[in-house]
């Protein structure tokens, strides 16, 4: 019984059955065949009907059942193997059909697969609650738990029969009938709702694009202007200009256009993003939403959602661990927001402009004081970020860390022309494949992610891990290098550090590999991937020019370093907003919140500045009102940034700095390679050696440290 995200909580299935598509006829659904072909099988992207993933879906879900049902009822006594492992084997094809259906929908979404995932996803989190709720089964489960020590089980075992416990109790597999009856209610209706937000976002995001003329370009570099060009061929309006509704087209408008009153209008179209009053409005279903988790929490013994989602699911455990940590930054954050918007306003002033600084002024006129203060003007660096160029050097520091090697690949079906693969290798071993999706377009939701296609295993025979990279960068002239923000490059990294974690996966279990661990765990290894972009190793090799080829020179690099720790009031305090925000919300228990309203009176509250807002606004807030993934989970990445920037200290102090090869091993040995095959809190002991320190973050940002 294999997580996946795509429902509440656990899911998949096994053979390759067969569906009828159509009255009469019984006709092979591809969906549903195992996956052939060289590295132990890929997805059939090629072979991809829309009109089969319901039929699919459904032939998938059964399957499991007729599994779980076997486990359940199973006459022998329970032992590990016969149930523990018997469910680790289940769901291998809803597995596979899943995978294809989530990335169809985040990728590739139309109106024919919306309307696919508004039938389904109600479906698929009442399958998941029948497991869940199987009393036969959880009976087996609650059995081996208590004689887990006697079953003289490894650490390992003893881990994952935790695990699968710990599941069915926290999704009420020991309450009564009717309480049982009610939650998977709930959890239906929040699949219904979690599609309609998603659905909502999406359409706001596609829908809504500036289009502007040659007059309307003042102050936009060479590279957004083209790419800006190139979004209006793709909307067939060639010879315009247009500005979508997605952060990659958005940030570099705010940055550099001159015309304030654009500038003003790009950004309230995008922050307004599920806020307009309209059809595609989100602010009724964040009300039901937040109802609904509160009621489930009471259900299930908690005093709200966010108790109930940290408690044995993380490693904070409670909220008010969350909080402290957030509320111990933020006053420092807020205290920097108040310096750097002084800075800009006097060079406003200075200039003449006649205004206050608002939030559609942040990024442009911070550039101003970057410029001033460091001397540093990202434009300056932007030629020498070619996306290609760091994509390769994400490859050759993971080869320095982790001995990977990259090998191109086009043996492999691929599910958009805009999709590349590699085959990943250390030394003559096949490791896995790692498909890369750059690009932004129609029908793909915004910002970077991973995606395991396919998660590492070995209890069961060797099975190697596929894994993918997702962004939006903005495609530039036909023939011409799609140059990122150092922002951007940051990202890939981070982004490419998810992807790390899962190729380095060395784990027997498949519910226990890879990306599979806490939530506030899960980001740790991608924050610390970050920093090896900006090591000299890295940008002398491959921040190269993209005319002259010369490599970025030494004295931008510190530049560069020097003003590292520049607009990070701006930077955490958008941040924290929102995790402070996620926390409150579903700390709040049943009470009646009007998003819109809660939002502007809690951030009143923290005292939060005007000339910024949250980094995802509640009616776009698609962490936490999309699934129940980050929902009273968001504060995740400043809990994982705390312990990747201490790791970064265990780096520098080594001899060999963050190439470091014995650190790295450590690394590898105890976080990468482990998946939640040990707790988290003892993987991080053993490679650092105690506890995270949260004052190499407060060092980092540049804040106070006591």
């Amino acid at each position: 019984m294999r997580r996946r995200t795509f429902l509440a909580a656990s899911s998949a299935t096994a053979a390759a059955s067969l569906l009828p598509l159509s009255a009469g006829a019984q006709t092979p659904n591809p969906l549903l065949a195992k996956w052939t072909g060289p590295y132990g099988g890929v997805p059939a992207f090629d072979k991809v009907k829309v009109a089969d993933f319901a039929p699919a879906l459904e032939a998938a879900m059964a399957e499991e059942i007729r599994e779980i049902e076997a486990i359940a009822n199973n006459p022998a006594p329970p032992t590990f193997e016969n149930t523990i492992a018997a469910m680790e084997r289940s769901g291998e094809a809803l597995e596979r059909v899943g995978t294809i259906y989530s990335i169809w929908g985040g990728t590739l979404s139309t109106a024919e697969v919306r309307a696919v995932e508004k039938e389904m996803q109600p479906k698929l989190a009442a399958h998941s609650d029948r497991i869940l709720q199987n009393a036969a089964l959880f009976r087996r489960i609650d059995a081996i738990y208590g004689q887990r020590d006697a079953l003289k089980l490894d650490p390992v075992q003893k881990r994952l029969v935790w695990l699968h416990w710990n599941r069915f109790v926290r999704a009420g597999a020991k309450l009564s009938p009717e309480a049982k009856t009610r939650v998977a209610q709930i959890n239906k209706e929040l699949a219904g709702q979690f599609t309609a937000f998603s659905q909502n976002l999406l359409h706001d995001e596609n829908e809504y694009v500036l289009f502007l003329n040659e007059a309307d370009l003042a102050g936009l570099p060479a590279d957004v202007k083209a790419a800006a060009a190139g979004a209006a061929a793709d909307k067939k309006r060639p010879g315009e200009y247009a500005i979508t509704n997605t952060r990659s087209s958005v940030d570099p408008f705010l940055t550099y256009s001159s015309r304030r009153d654009l500038r003003e209008e790009v950004w309230k179209t995008f922050y307004s993003r599920g806020d307009n009053g309209d059809a595609y409005d989100n602010n009724a279903i964040i009300q039901k939403i937040l109802k609904l988790r509160a009621e489930r929490a009471k259900l299930l013994g908690f005093k709200t959602h966010a108790h109930w989602r940290l408690q044995n699911n993380s490693m904070a455990d409670t909220p008010e661990a969350t909080m402290d940590l957030m509320m111990r930054v933020w006053p420092s954050a807020i205290a920097r927001v108040r310096e750097e918007v002084a800075e800009m306003q006097a060079i406003a002033d200075k200039e003449g402009a006649k205004i206050k600084i608002a939030p559609w002024d942040y990024r442009f006129y911070a550039e101003k004081v970057r410029a001033a203060r460091y001397d540093l003007d990202l434009n300056d660096v932007k030629p020498y970020m070619q996306m290609e160029k760091l994509r390769e050097g994400m490859f050759w520091a993971a080869g320095q860390l982790y001995g990977f090697s990259f090998v191109p690949v086009t043996n492999v079906p691929v599910q958009h022309p805009d999709v590349r693969v590699w085959e990943v290798k250390r030394g003559p071993e096949h490791i896995g494949l790692w498909y890369f999706d750059p690009y932004a377009r129609e029908g793909k939701r915004s910002g970077a992610w991973m995606n395991a296609y396919r998660r590492q295993e070995s209890f069961n025979g060797k099975i190697t891990t596929i894994v993918s990279n997702n962004s939006n960068f903005v495609k530039g002239a036909p023939g011409e290098p799609v140059l990122i923000s150092w922002d951007d490059a940051e990202t890939m990294f981070h982004e490419f550090g998810h992807a790390l974690h899962g190729l380095n996966s060395q784990v027997a279990y498949p519910s226990l590999s890879g990306t599979a661990v806490f939530r506030d765990y899960v980001e740790f290894p991608s924050q610390i991937n970050e920093h090896w972009l900006r090591t000299p190793q890295v940008l002398n090799q491959f921040a190269l020019h993209y005319r002259t080829g010369q490599p970025i020179p030494q004295t931008l690099v510190d530049k560069i370093e020097k003003a590292s720790t520049f607009r990070q009031g701006f930077d955490v305090t958008e941040y924290l907003a929102s995790a402070l925000t996620d926390m409150k919300l579903h700390l709040a228990g049943d009470a009646d919140i009007d998003p819109d309203a809660f939002e502007r009176v809690e951030l009143g509250k923290l005292g939060m500045p005007n000339e910024l807002p949250m980094r995802h606004r509640t009616p776009q807030f698609a962490h936490i009102f999309s699934s129940d993934g980050y929902s009273a989970g968001y504060y995740s990445y400043l809990w994982s940034e705390v312990m990747a920037l201490d790791a970064v200290e265990a780096f520098r102090e080594a001899p060999g700095k963050l190439y470091d090869k014995a650190v790295a091993k450590r690394l590898h040995d105890n976080v990468m390679s482990v998946g939640n095959s040990v707790d988290p809190r003892e993987g991080y002991r053993a490679f650092r050696g105690r506890d995270p320190d949260p004052k190499a973050y407060l060092r980092d940002k540049g804040f106070p440290t006591s």
